[in-house]
């Protein structure tokens, strides 16, 4: 690939909504920005658009790119922490002791939700249809 690849977010935007990121933190935010930016231009051409073309005719849809960009990387930051991760839910049992937990981002991957992705246009609703009795003598 001979030309540059946009980056929308930088490790300024990530500091800028109050988070502190130590030294190696912040190595792996520029890889995670980078490749956040990377994944949301795919998931427009997915949808025929380009998301360069969106941001520069719209500076409000850049910076609704830009934050959305940061927070999936502090997502996966959080997920990567030394610390362990969110619980998003768990469940204990009493006597002959049971724990089942299920983690935010267990596989520690860059994501973007559902709810960001409609709200950059970037996801549609798709429906289909399946004749459950269909007959070959129908045809």
């Amino acid at each position: 690939m001979s030309e540059t690849a946009n980056v929308y977010a930088s490790i300024c935007d990530i500091t800028a909504i109050g988070r502190q990121l130590t030294a190696p933190q912040e190595e792996a935010a520029q890889h995670l920005l980078e490749t956040a930016s990377a994944k949301l231009r795919l998931a427009a051409k997915d949808q025929g658009k380009n998301l360069d073309t969106m941001i520069t005719e719209d500076a409000d849809y850049g910076m609704v790119v830009r934050g959305i960009i940061v927070q999936a990387v502090c997502r996966a930051l959080d997920s990567i922490a030394d610390t362990s991760p969110a619980i998003t839910q768990g469940s204990q049992s009493a006597l002959g002791y049971s724990a089942s937990m299920t983690y935010l981002n267990a596989g520690q991957s860059l994501y973007f939700l559902r709810n960001e992705l409609k709200e950059l246009g970037l996801r549609r609703q798709r429906f289909g249809s399946l004749e459950v009795y269909a007959c070959a003598d129908d045809a």
